[in-house]
């Protein structure tokens, strides 16, 4: 579809003024080009498929015009959710208990000034369902859940979903990546057919184009996701297997990053890669699935306020996780997921930041890094670290010479010990 290119307002796309003056508050000035697509077709009431990169300013394309449809509705439909039992009017799907938090804490700044008109519940496990059933007497406007503690609520009769008037799915492809194929199924089972359905998502596999084409009835598309994000600076370091770690603690003190985030593969990994840095001096927090939510939210607090400088983390920090003006993204391990390298690398540079996202790849690592760039359309120059120059028997097909290497692999100098 043809895309605006000129200078807009949330004023010229229909946002009423009891939001414009919360935007304005939160310093919105203009709307972002994903904002200015999709606003005006959810307040028509229309399907849409939403494509972005990350930090493009999702969340706000679609939960400015759900509150405002809340507020534009009639009594009517505004009693089936508070006042004639427990329904809800919007449902918000999210793969993740952070992105749920995040979600929920958005809608819930953009209406604070209708907070008297508005009820918005984040439901998502590792917590005590108690208190999200609590908060569900007598229904919400907005709930923002997780699949598998939605599902409970609504065995446990806490919520029902027959009278949902929206249905947005956010993060799309890792949802059904994450195997929430059969709750998936369950939750849209119990939804009335009638319905407006928004799904987004910063990247469209295959298996999310076949739910589309099941879920959306005429869907709006608009598609503006791009691999070469002007803010957001790409590079890949090739690196002798078992080099890895020694090249990471060179680039986090050489470069004297503000902070660091670094995924990993698995949960054991983020721990050992965590020990080994220590002993070069670095610390860092680890964040993955073993950890309660409480032990997780307070390190999520933590890397937001700045107190961790460096945080090791597995693929569920790749959703949901917003941090203002974070410096780097490093893939350590590189992502099983073509589509999971644009999440992960899309933590930094988020709305209109400069960011930096590298990759260390070693021998091992190169067919499935060419893989990742095919899927990507990327293509990025090999560079190395000065003093860790790959060994000179790897052929120049995988790793292309920085210089002539003045001393053997793996003994620069550490510089600026932290």
């Amino acid at each position: 579809m043809t895309l605006m290119t000129t200078p807009t307002s949330f004023a010229n796309l229909g946002v009423t003024s009891q939001l414009l003056e919360r935007l304005e508050e939160l310093e919105y000035r203009e709307p972002t080009p994903i904002q200015t697509e999709v606003i005006p077709h959810i307040l028509q009431g229309k399907d849409l498929i939403g494509g972005a990169n990350t930090g493009s300013g999702k969340t706000a394309a679609f939960a400015l015009p759900l509150i405002q449809q809340l507020l534009e509705g009639s009594s009517s439909d505004k009693a089936s959710s508070r006042k004639g039992g427990n329904f809800v009017s919007h449902l918000v799907l999210v793969p993740t208990r952070e992105l749920a938090s995040q979600v929920a804490y958005n809608i819930k700044s953009y209406s604070y000034h209708l907070r008297s008109q508005i009820k918005t519940v984040a439901v998502f496990g590792g917590v005590s369902a108690n208190s999200q059933m609590l908060a569900l007497r007598g229904g919400a406007d907005i709930i923002v859940a997780t699949p598998g503690r939605l599902l409970d609520l609504v065995s446990s009769n806490a919520i029902k979903l027959n009278k949902v008037k929206t249905l947005v799915l956010d993060e799309a492809d890792r949802m059904l990546s994450l195997g929430f194929t059969e709750e998936l199924n369950q939750i849209l089972s119990q939804l009335p057919k009638q319905k407006q359905t928004l799904l987004f998502s910063a990247t469209f596999p295959e298996k999310v184009n076949t739910l589309t084409a099941s879920l959306l009835h005429n869907p709006v598309e608009i598609q503006l996701q791009s691999a070469d994000a002007s803010t957001l600076v790409q590079r890949v370091f090739t690196v002798n297997k078992g080099q890895k770690t020694a090249v990471l603690a060179q680039l986090i003190k050489q470069n004297q990053w503000r902070q660091a985030l670094i995924f990993v593969n698995a949960k054991n990994a983020c721990n050992h890669l965590a020990q080994k840095l220590s002993k070069r001096g670095i610390t860092a927090e680890v964040f993955h699935g073993d950890k309660g939510q409480g032990a997780r939210t307070r390190v999520l607090d933590g890397f937001k306020s700045g107190e961790i400088e460096v945080l090791i983390a597995t693929d569920i920090a790749a959703r949901g996780l917003d941090i203002d003006k974070l410096p780097v993204v490093i893939n350590f391990d590189l992502p099983r997921s073509p589509a999971d390298y644009m999440h992960r690398i899309g933590r930094s540079g988020r709305a209109g930041e400069i960011g930096l996202g590298i990759s260390l790849i070693d021998y091992d690592d190169y067919h499935h890094f060419k893989v990742i760039e095919k899927k990507n359309k990327i293509r990025l120059e090999r560079e190395q670290v000065e003093g860790f120059e790959v060994d000179e028997d790897y052929s120049e097909a995988y790793f292309a010479p920085m210089k002539p290497r003045a001393k053997p692999a793996g003994t620069g100098k550490k510089k600026n010990k932290k």
